[in-house]
């Protein structure tokens, strides 16, 4: 016998039939006449993370919602990530009564606003504001050319008809999925110094889980605690499994013992890729033999980008 019991799978089944935790974030969109409005959002997560043109983020709401209505017709808006005080748990609960009109919530709200970055970079185009008080912000614009979606138009607050899109704008009666290209990530000073330098447990933000399971009565969250460390298996390969590997990336270029030495950390899975940028590097900057000098001036140059 099972020690587990078989838990319907219902709508809304990660609030209704699961403990699934989450981030509480805050999205901003444009309204019709380009005031900044409201939404607070659990079901984003990265989606394009590596291999592509661009970065992107997932989004999945209620087609119906100002959020979905808003993006399905400028495309924009802006993620932001709230600490875990009580103060602005609750403004984001308020914020999130489905059928409220930007008209009628927003003057209630005691959350700040301010332009982003975009908004900064374009003073002629109009984004959605950010928080002020958010410790990082996402600014993103749909990608509604993928799964042909430049037909799903807003207007339709009682529920789509088919056909449906499967991944990217209208996918059901009542649900939309967007993805969102990344194009500004915004930091506060404090967590920039610290992804840059080096992060400690004390740097880590105090972020709001929510888990999910909300009752009648209640949403649930809780508030952050001192992050715990376990440090990764250091797994070294030996020279030969990556001279192996280097000499099958280019016929002309050639790394020295001493350059390959430099990798035996990088896992297995990745050396392909760190090979064939080095490769790159030496191709640009007409160079055939690899050392261990060069080979620090493409990490060098890697942390410079990573700074930038």
């Amino acid at each position: 016998m099972s020690n587990f019991k078989d838990l319907r799978i219902v709508d809304n089944f990660y609030q209704t039939s699961l403990f699934f935790p989450m981030p509480t974030v805050i999205i901003s969109t444009l309204t019709e006449n380009g005031e900044t409005t409201l939404g607070p959002y659990s079901l984003v997560q990265p989606y394009y993370v590596a291999g592509k043109d661009f970065y992107a983020m997932l989004l999945n709401c209620r087609n119906s919602s100002n959020t979905a209505q808003n993006i399905l017709r400028d495309g924009k808006c802006a993620i932001n990530f709230i600490t875990d005080e009580p103060f602005y748990f609750k403004e984001a609960v308020k914020l999130s009564w489905p059928g409220d009109t930007p008209e009628e919530k927003m003057p209630k709200c005691k959350l700040k606003l301010e332009e982003g970055l975009r908004a900064e970079a374009n003073p002629n185009e109009k984004f959605p504001k950010v928080l002020t008080d958010a410790f990082q912000v996402i600014e993103c614009t749909w990608v509604r050319e993928l799964d042909n979606a430049t037909n799903c138009k807003p207007g339709e607050l009682n529920g789509y008809e088919p056909p449906y899109h499967d991944f990217n704008g209208i996918t059901s009666k009542f649900g939309a999925t967007f993805i969102l290209k990344i194009d500004k990530i915004l930091m506060k000073e404090k967590y920039y110094n610290a992804i840059i330098n080096g992060v400690k447990a004390k740097d880590f933000p105090r972020m709001p889980v929510d888990y999910g399971y909300r009752d009648s009565k209640n949403f649930w969250y809780c508030r952050h605690k001192k992050p715990i460390a376990e440090l990764l298996q250091v797994r070294k390969t030996t020279l030969e499994s990556v001279r192996y590997a280097a000499d099958r990336v280019d016929d002309k270029v050639k790394f020295t013992d001493d350059a390959l030495n430099m990798l035996l950390g990088v896992p297995r899975v990745f050396l392909p890729l760190i090979l064939k940028g080095c490769v790159k590097w030496a191709n640009e900057n007409n160079c055939t033999l690899i050392t261990e000098k060069e080979m620090q001036i493409i990490n060098d140059k890697r942390a410079k980008e990573k700074n930038k």
